[in-house]
């Protein structure tokens, strides 16, 4: 009798394994079906790409990438939104003036698969091109929590070098470290991280406590990624700095 219980277990415990080796031979089955279908061969995800317009001398202009028009009529100060381009290598960016005629500056850039850049366009006051375009890689992926993360690109040859502060609400400019110290011009400071609160953004030429720009005050939850972009706002001695600012990741 307990011969038979336990010859019966053991067939119980086959037909199991049997029945488990079907399920799982079927279910690897399907998984590499559907690994089938969505592989698809050549497929690649598009590159987003906007434009940074930082020029001073540039008329209003158009910008095409890889043939495509990703930003018309444009001037300084101006942040598009993102759009699609199929990545490439050595994609072929083009600026002209938007009412028509020769091509203002052309170049060439890196567009990865599945990133972010921006088409940085500033002015280097050499002839015949005076334009320089600059393909920056921007951060796609939220700031950890708790923290924001902001980049800073400065453009102001008259202010020259600034330092950059973020003072939090109750403080005062002379009591906060800054964040940015001796950002030169035509460089970039970025991405930085910091604890997230309500913060006043004072900008000042560099070594100085004297506010070039101060904005009103910024509330930061947490997660945020932010490009600000630091020009003059004309170009005479000492003139206040102005300040765009665009939403990387929200």
């Amino acid at each position: 009798m307990t011969m038979f219980s336990m010859q019966r277990m053991d067939g119980t415990r086959r037909l199991k394994l049997t029945g488990l080796a079907a399920i799982a031979g079927a279910s690897l089955a399907l998984a590499l079906g559907i690994t089938a279908c969505t592989n698809v061969a050549g497929f690649s995800q598009p590159s987003l790409v906007r434009v940074i317009d930082a020029s001073y001398i540039a008329p209003a202009i158009n910008v095409t990438v890889e043939g495509v028009l990703i930003a018309g009529n444009i001037g300084q100060g101006t942040i598009t939104d993102y759009g699609t381009i199929t990545p490439a290598n050595n994609a072929q960016i083009k600026v002209t003036a938007a009412t028509g005629g020769a091509v203002l500056v052309s170049s060439n850039g890196t567009l990865l698969s599945g990133h972010e850049h921006s088409v940085f366009i500033t002015d280097n006051g050499v002839s015949p091109t005076l334009y320089t375009v600059t393909v920056l890689e921007d951060q796609q992926i939220s700031a950890a929590q708790g923290h924001s993360a902001f980049r800073f690109l400065n453009q102001a040859p008259k202010t020259g070098g600034v330092d950059v502060y973020m003072i939090p609400a109750g403080t005062t400019l002379a009591n906060t470290i800054p964040l940015v110290v001796n950002l030169p011009v035509g460089n970039t400071a970025g991405y930085i991280s910091f604890t997230s609160q309500t913060v006043t953004m004072v900008i000042t030429p560099t070594g100085t406590l004297t506010p070039k720009y101060t904005s009103t005050p910024i509330s930061l939850t947490g997660g945020e990624v932010r490009t600000v972009l630091i020009v003059d706002t004309q170009l005479t001695s000492n003139p206040p700095v102005e300040v765009f600012i665009a939403n990387d990741v929200e």
